[in-house]
């Protein structure tokens, strides 16, 4: 049997470190599109993935159509994984890579494979979410997610298979912007305290990167019960009362008694027009002030269950990867 092939864009990231691997665990090759491909083939390249023998490290730019349309050449499968870096120069950058990634998709006959998030939906969507809810976002990352998920189902039309995961909030051991790194915890010091953006009570929804990732896995592994356009919803970790992943975060540390602070929502305007970072995590409060929850009776009726780590095993194992916690 003929070995897939994989190119996975923004395999330095999180999803996309996450996806490589899984991929490479079910015996897939897997390219990775990268601007200095031979110093991450000669090195980890902090992406952890440099050294493995199953990546083949492809020299591009996911900006540049033909770089991408020929590091698809004969591939069975493109994710898409790339994103701006610290959410910069987003409404620039975003949209030419999707229609890279979709001419290559149209030369190689791939499917791609987009993660998705919550941002698609605003406060009339709120608060349970199926894979049919109104998409009228309030934000502008909202309404590029919206966009850029428009137009992969346009292409559908046009023979360019899609697969959309959306799911919460991504925690997971190589992953630079999140919530939970830059929110929560900060990244590389030891936890000695938790800010907490939501209430209590008002809950909350997480997904860990590796489930994600084997999630994706699946369903891409029933390819022939996919639309050519296609979208599921992840539950995750359901933090029900928004107390629960601070109690893992302090289990995990060995400080069972480990209170959460409010989150300094006051300090973000002042921060916004100097850190773009400040100013994304702003436009989405909203979804802290409410529970916001994916519903995944879709992906249950298709799969029969849902990739689940522990949290206890989730949160020690993406502590001990932003360097909170020594493995």
């Amino acid at each position: 049997m003929k070995q897939k092939i994989a190119l996975v864009s923004g395999v330095t990231g999180g999803i996309g470190n996450a996806m490589a691997k899984t991929l490479m665990q079910r015996g897939w090759q897997v390219r990775a599109l990268h601007r200095r491909a031979d110093r991450m083939a000669a090195s980890d390249g902090g992406s952890k993935l440099g050294s493995h023998p199953g990546i083949d490290w492809r020299q591009g730019d996911a900006m540049h159509e033909q770089d991408v349309i020929a590091a698809a050449a004969g591939v069975d499968l493109i994710v898409h994984a790339v994103n701006p870096p610290a959410y910069r120069n987003w409404a620039q950058l975003v949209m030419p890579m999707i229609e890279n990634s979709i001419a290559a998709a149209r030369v190689s006959g791939a499917r791609i494979v987009l993660p998705g998030t919550v941002y698609n939906y605003g406060p009339d969507a709120l608060p349970t979410l199926s894979e049919t809810s109104p998409q009228h976002p309030e934000t502008r990352k909202g309404a590029i997610r919206v966009q850029l998920e428009r137009r992969l189902q346009l292409a559908s039309q046009d023979g360019v298979r899609t697969l959309v995961v959306r799911a919460g909030d991504f925690f997971g051991p190589h992953l630079a912007n999140s919530w939970f790194s830059q929110g929560l915890l900060k990244r590389g010091r030891p936890v000695t305290a938790v800010s907490y953006p939501g209430q209590r009570g008002i809950g909350h929804q997480w997904a860990y990167l590796p489930d994600v990732a084997e999630t994706m896995m699946q369903l891409i592994e029933r390819e022939d019960a996919l639309a050519d356009f296609d979208t599921f919803h992840m539950n995750g970790h359901w933090d029900a009362d928004g107390t629960q992943m601070v109690a893992a975060i302090g289990r995990v540390t060995g400080q069972p008694g480990l209170k959460a602070k409010s989150f300094p929502w006051w300090l973000l305007p002042l921060a916004s027009p100097f850190v773009p970072v400040m100013r994304e995590l702003r436009e989405v409060s909203y979804l802290w002030r409410q529970p916001v929850r994916l519903d995944n009776r879709r992906l249950l009726k298709l799969l029969g269950s849902e990739p689940h780590t522990a949290l206890d095993d989730a949160v020690k194992a993406t502590l001990t990867g932003i360097g909170c916690l020594k493995g």
